[in-house]
C-alpha cells in the first residue's frame, strides 16, 4: 500500500546562506518497506549496463578439422571424426556462452515508486542550493570544493549533484573530483542514489524531478 509524503526543502545560496523561500516534494511511497521494488530496479539498471557481447566457438565455428586424422579402426586409438571436436586442444566450446541481451522488465509505476521511495529516505541527506547552474559560474574544481565547503559538504564522500542543465561550468568544475557525480534531473536513478552519501539538487531540478517521476 502507497501513502504520500510531503518534504519542504530551505534552499541556501552557493555561500551557504539559508533563503527565505521553500520547494516542496510530494512522493508516493511504500507504507512498509520498499527493499525489493529497489532491488528490482537495481538490477535492471545493472543489466542494462552489460555489453552481452561475450561469444565462444562451437565446433562447426572452429577452423580446420575437415579430414579425419586417422582411420576408423586398426589403430588401436579412440574413433575420431574431427581434430576440432571439444574434446582436443584447440577444438571448440560445448555450451559455450553467446552474445545475449540480458533485460529485467519493470513497470514504469514501479520505476517511479523505488525512485521516489529512495529519495524520501534520503530526505536528511538532501541540500538544495538555488539556481545552482547559473551561480556557479567559475570552471574551476577549487571553486566547487569552496561551494561544498560553505554549505558543509564532505567532498570526500560520494556527492550526487542533480541539476537541469549540465552547464560547462559544472561539468569543468566537477569532472578532477572522483567522488562527485553530475547528473540530469531526467536520468535520476536508484542506483546513483543508493550509492550517494549526500545528495545536492538545484532548485531548477526539483521541477524537473515532479515532472518526470512525481504524478
Amino acid at each position: 500500500m502507497t501513502v504520500q509524503k510531503f518534504i519542504k526543502y530551505t534552499p541556501v545560496d552557493i555561500a551557504g546562506t539559508p533563503l527565505n523561500s521553500t520547494h516542496e516534494l510530494t512522493l508516493t511511497i511504500l507504507e512498509k518497506s520498499g527493499n525489493y521494488v529497489l532491488h528490482k530496479d537495481i538490477v535492471r539498471h545493472l543489466n542494462s549496463k552489460r555489453q552481452g557481447t561475450v561469444s565462444t566457438k562451437t565446433r562447426s565455428e572452429v577452423r580446420g578439422g575437415g579430414r579425419k586424422p586417422w582411420q576408423q579402426k586398426g589403430t588401436g586409438r579412440a574413433r575420431a571424426g574431427s581434430n576440432r571436436s571439444p574434446l582436443w586442444k584447440g577444438g571448440g566450446v560445448i555450451f559455450g556462452p553467446k552474445p545475449k541481451a540480458v533485460t529485467l522488465k519493470l513497470n514504469k509505476k514501479e520505476r517511479q515508486l523505488a525512485l521516489q521511495t529512495l529519495l524520501y529516505n534520503k530526505k536528511n541527506n538532501v541540500i538544495v542550493i538555488e539556481d545552482l547552474e547559473n551561480t556557479l559560474t567559475e570552471s574551476k574544481t577549487k571553486s566547487f570544493v569552496k561551494m561544498c565547503e560553505d554549505c558543509n559538504i564532505n567532498s570526500n564522500q560520494k556527492v550526487l549533484l542533480v541539476v537541469s542543465k549540465k552547464t560547462l561550468p559544472l561539468k569543468l568544475a566537477t569532472q578532477n573530483l572522483k567522488n562527485v557525480e553530475l547528473i540530469l534531473a531526467s536520468n535520476l536513478n536508484t542506483l546513483s542514489l543508493l550509492k550517494a552519501k549526500q545528495i545536492i539538487l538545484s532548485s531548477l531540478s526539483i521541477t524537473d524531478i515532479k515532472e518526470t517521476y512525481c504524478d
